[in-house]
């Protein structure tokens, strides 16, 4: 019997190219995303290696009993799910200190580990950090994933493919997300079993390893007010009143989630020509077809023409291009733009040599003029630093809308090859 179809992710190669300089790697990542498959393909193809999974109560006892003993090895060792024993970071330090080797260790964590406040001196100088979200719609279809690279390197004269998808065919991507065991199964009711089954895991297990929740059912709450408000502005004190908490208990529920990757704050972007820009963050589900089973939305409720699928396409796009940038060669920063007269723009790519280009996200099959009116703003203030602004829409045609503006399909993002 064969097994699950297994996804080619862009962090091996990442991985591997990191082990062969570095003496500890760590990936990070939600559950679910595939962390134990991608460790358990690297750690097979390197000779000697070993594998303790801390999921086993047996093996996590003997971390928490003889941590020392537990991380001494000579080859590449694997620790999965790093974050259930942290007592076991010191002796790894000192390890590697002792051997500084590189490929010595190879960490799978479901939570930032960096930013857990119990954890003991981390591995500054010692470690990488590979970041795994679910699967990309490039890694899902095995095409470049490369918007980000080369819309820096091309700009306004990018050449961009026509493409054969529609609106419902995005609604579609968008509402089946990317854990690889939801792309796997048929939409509706197991794909639907799969992220309730998800949602109960992290409230009853992941969240509750690094925190004390007084009241789960609040979280769970949480969860379903940040799916009506994804893709938009995250005002703290407007969330902790649509879930009934006080805000210094809904900042520490929203960092708790930051930390098991189930959503990311995308930072406003800002400049000394833009001094209007104001500070608040915009929220995103990590995975869109959990954000659309958390707000009861199906393929069959998205045909109606009442639907409100902007916000689910809006996170889509952001998050495909989240992805990209844990594997760009560019140095690029994400952000997002609105100033205090509501003028936005979705997706500000800032490069580090100055240069940005915005990015709207529309969810209709047309575009119009006013479509562009965020990136024009911000083409007015910048200048020459404005390199290209882009409207990513569902319809078929790359379509110009004026100089280094231009509407193109929102399947560019993962179809264009640098």
């Amino acid at each position: 019997m064969e097994g699950p179809k297994l996804y080619s992710r862009r962090a091996e190669v990442m991985a591997l190219e990191a082990l062969a300089d570095t003496r500890v790697i760590v990936v990070n990542g939600a559950r679910q995303v595939g962390k134990s498959t991608l460790a358990r393909l690297i750690t097979d193809g390197s000779p000697g290696s070993r594998a303790l999974y801390l999921d086993d109560p047996a093996v996590r006892a003997a971390a928490e009993d003889d941590p020392v003993a537990f991380v001494r090895h000579d080859a590449l060792l694997l620790i999965d799910e790093i974050q259930r024993v942290p007592s076991l970071l010191l002796p790894i330090k000192r390890e590697v200190d002792q051997d500084p080797r590189p490929g010595r260790f190879l960490l799978t964590g479901s939570a930032r580990l960096l930013g857990l406040r119990d954890l003991p001196d981390s591995l500054p100088g010692r470690a990488e950090t590979i970041e795994l979200w679910p699967l990309s719609q490039g890694e899902i279809d095995s095409t470049p994933d490369a918007f980000v690279d080369t819309v820096f390197a091309a700009g306004p004269d990018l050449v961009i493919p026509p493409s054969s998808l529609r609106k419902r065919d995005y609604v579609e991507r968008a509402l089946r997300g990317g854990y690889p065991e939801a792309v796997r199964r048929d939409a509706g009711r197991r794909r639907a079993r799969f992220f309730d089954s998800y949602i109960t895991d992290l409230i009853t297990r992941d969240v509750r390893q690094i925190s004390d929740i007084e009241r789960p059912a609040e979280m769970r709450r949480l969860l379903s007010v940040i799916g009506a408000r994804m893709a938009s502005m995250a005002v703290v004190q407007s969330i902790a009143n649509d879930v009934g908490l006080p805000r210094m208990t809904l900042t520490r529920y929203l960092d708790l989630l930051e930390l098991v990757f189930v959503i990311k704050r995308i930072p406003a972007w800002s400049s000394n020509l833009t001094t209007r820009a104001i500070s608040t963050p915009k929220l995103i589900v990590t995975d869109s077809g959990l954000a659309g089973r958390l707000v009861g939305l199906s393929i069959e409720k998205a045909k109606d023409p009442t639907a409100h699928i902007g916000p689910l396409l809006k996170n889509f796009a952001i998050g495909e291009v989240a992805r990209q940038l844990t594997w760009s060669e560019e140095p690029v920063q994400l952000f997002h733009y609105r100033d205090k007269d509501q003028v936005e723009v979705d997706i500000v790519l800032e490069h580090a040599s100055g240069s940005v280009i915005g990015i709207e996200v529309k969810a209709s099959e047309t575009v119009r003029t006013d479509d562009f009116r965020g990136l024009r703003h911000l083409a007015d203030r910048l200048g020459n630093r404005f390199q290209a602004g882009f409207v990513l829409y569902c319809g078929e045609q790359p379509l110009p809308f004026g100089e280094r503006l231009r509407a193109i399909p929102m399947a560019s993002l993962w179809t264009l090859e640098t």
